[in-house]
């Protein structure tokens, strides 16, 4: 694939250790994004011991880092260079976190819970300003729609989607007139519909019976049609598995998957792949916002990975 040029401003890309192949994939993408490198060392005690490559030669320049918050392990290392790069008298910051992890499970019930969710935007948009301003911040499909209004205004939250590398990948498919999208819930729904309104849509819904929290088909007819569950994340992936069970019992022709971020903590992706019958999925699409699980099914059927290097080089470069 040729790279874009398009005489645009020279980008300085540091990286986390992790995201490390997103990294060169998204320099790939433009002979304007420069990769640049950072020593993560540790001291003895296991506190980072850090060092910024060619400080000096990125004064006056466009720098961004793209960071993976995988875990609380991993977090205050990458914080550390995001609160220093933009002290280096660069032109501008911008922050590249594609999974945004805090707050998945976070529901402000009951006086005490507190919001780790609102905690990490609070971080966030502490960020030091750089010569150009505030930091861009680039985030893909936030889980709770309402962490939008947690960021406060010394930083430029730009809020992406992985939906158009669904569509284009749909497109490619030998049944590509055949496709109906489902979502998982209502929250599903409201997150991605419009962008995928010209496709048959199926609602499922989660109801109680008894002690039990049971999947059903709310709206829409699955028979005889590729039924491609869309949702932004997936953890244990049971539900996912619920609604593959009750599409194909209202007569999917197949299932299929999609979700932006692959978190499987626990390894949890095995439970799409260990089955004496194969998977009951044909696809299972995720992008490459979680490095650790991109690392871990890679070339695992029903998996398939669609980058975001494109999209992130594409807003890198606005």
């Amino acid at each position: 694939m040729e790279k874009k040029t398009m005489n645009k401003n020279p980008i300085n890309l540091f990286y986390c250790s992790e995201s490390e192949e997103l990294a060169r994939k998204i320099a790939d993408k433009s002979d304007a994004i420069h990769l640049q490198s950072i020593s993560w060392r540790s001291f003895a005690d296991g506190f980072p011991n850090l060092f910024i490559n060619n400080a000096q030669d990125i004064r006056g320049q466009h720098v961004a880092f793209l960071a993976s918050f995988s875990s609380p392990a991993v977090i205050f290392e990458q914080i550390s260079v995001i609160f220093a790069l933009p002290k280096l008298f660069i032109a501008s910051f911008t922050l590249v976190l594609p999974f945004f992890p805090t707050g998945s499970f976070e529901r402000m019930e009951e006086e005490g819970d507190v919001a780790t969710a609102f905690t990490m935007a609070r971080v966030l948009s502490m960020i030091p300003k750089s010569r150009g301003g505030p930091t861009s911040l680039v985030i893909y499909d936030i889980h709770a729609l309402q962490e939008r209004f947690y960021f406060g205004d010394d930083i430029l939250p730009c809020f992406e989607t992985g939906i158009p590398l669904l569509l284009q990948r749909l497109r490619q498919l030998p049944d590509a007139n055949n496709i109906t999208i489902a979502f998982p819930d209502d929250g599903a729904w409201k997150r991605f519909h419009k962008q995928l309104q010209h496709f048959p849509m199926v609602v499922c819904a989660k109801v109680r019976e008894g002690d039990k929290r049971i999947v059903r088909l709310k709206e829409g007819n699955a028979k005889g049609q590729h039924v491609v569950i869309v949702d932004d994340l997936v953890q244990s992936g049971g539900t996912l598995i619920e609604c593959q069970k009750v599409l194909a019992a209202h007569g999917a022709s197949k299932v299929s998957a999609y979700v932006t971020h692959g978190v499987f903590p626990n390894s949890s992706w095995e439970r799409f792949t260990n089955t004496s019958d194969g998977s009951p999925f044909a696809y299972f699409w995720l992008t490459d916002s979680c490095p650790l699980t991109v690392k871990a099914i890679a070339n695992r059927a029903p998996f398939e990975v669609l980058s975001l290097a494109g999209s992130i080089a594409d807003a890198l470069q606005i």
